[in-house]
């Protein structure tokens, strides 16, 4: 769930104006991209019964589109300013729709996660050009502020229409119908960008980083799967292990190329000041910690309870469509207050909301028990998000404040990315241990209990609770969704926990502008 609000620094041609062509393109390109990012949660159920992913499969369809953005976002911003932004908005929606089709058309797991790859690929285009052609547009430092403020409402649109679009079209027809319409929507901002939306770029001082972007490319990839894999693969297995020795590789190699390069991807001297260094931190960790949240109330509610998508998109439109209805009251807030003491309230109320979520019981299926602490996680997210980065960029320099956004914006996408990964590693590895123990001593029949452990070996425990509907095996369904149940009730705790150290670390360690003495990045 990108959130990107940095506004390039580029000087405006003399005569340019923010025409409305542009400006519509512009907005319509972010809203489809975020409508894209979050259609799949609402339809993890539905996955789950259909195309039956076994493992870590499921974890992998809502990382198949966040990678490429966590990865690609500040590539595809560089682009842009080198080979023009209206092409990489057109290309970039036009991808998301092709990438849509393929994930349509998909008969199994594997087909689903190319299609969310390629429209992962085209919102990382998007994300960063779509406020990028209106920004730099703009005529004046007040335009821009507005210009940049409904950038951000129609993103929140764009979160708080996808569970909507994802629940009534499962509810009523099929998932794939979800597809369809994002689809419609891709092609109907690409034409848009082509037809009316004025190009810009601005190449001065600009050039690719190669070795940067493979690297860091590498090392997030391998990171990740080796997260994702652990449980399914066995935390020592050999593929495990390579990936994370590829992983500190490429990381490794992309910090040593980025000292080098005359035109870094990152500039990593930013970290030099302390403050913008643990506001980097909490930017990972609390946005962690919230789309891990999402990413456990979608499971709970579709794979495990096997509640209605409608049921799942209301859960959603209480996550993101809080941020929506309060944007003027979070904007209102950050003149009002300093971003650190709105970011760690923000964190709080998300921590509190995770511990809540996580005492209730797994065959506790009414929605009213969710309202509350749904709706504290949702406050806590739109005033988080809304100040993460002015936060980070009141850390350094006014001349770095750009790239100081640019590189929190990178940071706050690989913490959304970990989300699903992480608690999808910690809530399976835990409910496989718990069903495999609670089976080891039922008194249930020996070749029940041999089916149990055999379809646990193949599929994992969400496999279990599924083939469970089936009245020979209905007799293990109890042992599945109480081992599930634990599993991502401790996902709860992880969120919840990670959300509590963010905000401790905001309250406590963070400071204003780099102060005297304080070593602050070079200019």
């Amino acid at each position: 769930m990108s959130t990107s609000t940095h506004a390039p620094a580029h000087p405006v041609r003399p005569g340019s104006a923010l025409r409305p062509g542009t400006l519509a393109a512009g907005l319509l390109a972010v809203c489809t991209a975020q409508i894209g990012l979050a259609i799949p949660a609402t339809l993890n159920g539905l996955f789950q019964s259909q195309l039956h992913p076994v493992g870590s499969q499921l974890t992998w369809i809502s990382d198949a589109f966040l990678l490429p953005v966590a990865v690609l976002e500040l590539t595809f911003g560089l682009l842009g300013d080198l080979l023009g932004r209206k092409r990489l908005l057109v290309g970039g929606a036009a991808l998301l729709a092709v990438g849509e089709i393929v994930s349509t058309t998909a008969s199994g797991i594997h087909q689903l996660w190319v299609g969310q790859a390629l429209a992962g690929l085209g919102a990382a285009a998007l994300f960063p050009t779509s406020l990028a052609i209106i920004a730099a547009a703009a005529g004046s430092p007040a335009q821009r502020a507005r210009v940049v403020a409904l950038w951000a409402a129609l993103l929140s649109t764009g979160g708080f229409v996808a569970p909507l679009i994802g629940g009534i079209t499962a509810t009523h027809g099929s998932w794939r119908w979800a597809f369809v319409i994002v689809t419609v929507i891709g092609a109907a901002s690409a034409l848009t960008s082509a037809v009316f939306a004025t190009d810009s770029r601005a190449p001065e001082g600009r050039s690719l980083d190669p070795i940067g972007q493979t690297t860091i490319g590498l090392g997030l990839f391998a990171l990740l799967y080796g997260i994702i894999q652990g449980p399914t693969d066995g935390w020592s297995s050999t593929p495990v292990l390579t990936a994370f020795a590829l992983a500190v590789l490429g990381l490794a190699g992309f910090v040593a190329a980025e000292l080098r390069v005359a035109s870094p991807l990152l500039r990593l001297d930013l970290f030099r000041n302390r403050s913008f260094a643990v506001a980097s931190v909490v930017a990972v960790v609390g946005m962690f910690s919230f789309l891990g949240t999402a990413y456990s109330v979608s499971i709970r509610l579709g794979p495990v309870q096997e509640q209605p998508p409608m049921r799942t998109a209301m859960a959603f439109l209480l996550l993101n469509g809080i941020a929506l209805a309060v944007l003027p009251l979070t904007r209102r807030l950050l003149n009002a207050a300093p971003p650190r003491l709105l970011l760690g309230s923000g964190l709080l109320l998300i921590a509190a909301g995770n511990y809540w979520a996580a005492t209730l019981p797994i065959t506790d299926e009414a929605f009213g028990s969710l309202i509350v602490p749904l709706a504290l996680v949702g406050l806590g997210f739109a005033v988080t998000v809304s100040s993460v980065t002015a936060t980070a960029v009141t850390t350094v320099p006014p001349h770095l404040a750009g790239m100081a956004s640019a590189t929190t914006n990178l940071l706050r996408d690989f913490g959304f990315t970990l989300g699903p990964a992480v608690i999808g590693a910690i809530a399976l590895s835990r409910a496989g241990d718990r069903f495999a123990g609670a089976l080891g001593g039922s008194d249930l029949p020996g070749p029940l209990k041999g089916a149990g452990a055999a379809i646990l070996r193949e599929g994992g425990p969400l496999a279990v609770n599924g083939a469970s509907a089936s009245p020979k095996l209905a007799a293990l369904h109890p042992l599945a969704e109480s081992a599930l149940g634990s599993g991502y009730s401790v996902g709860f705790v992880v969120c919840g926990s990670a959300a509590l150290f963010s905000a401790v670390l905001a309250l406590l360690a963070l400071r204003g502008r780099a102060a005297a003495g304080e070593p602050a990045a070079a200019g």
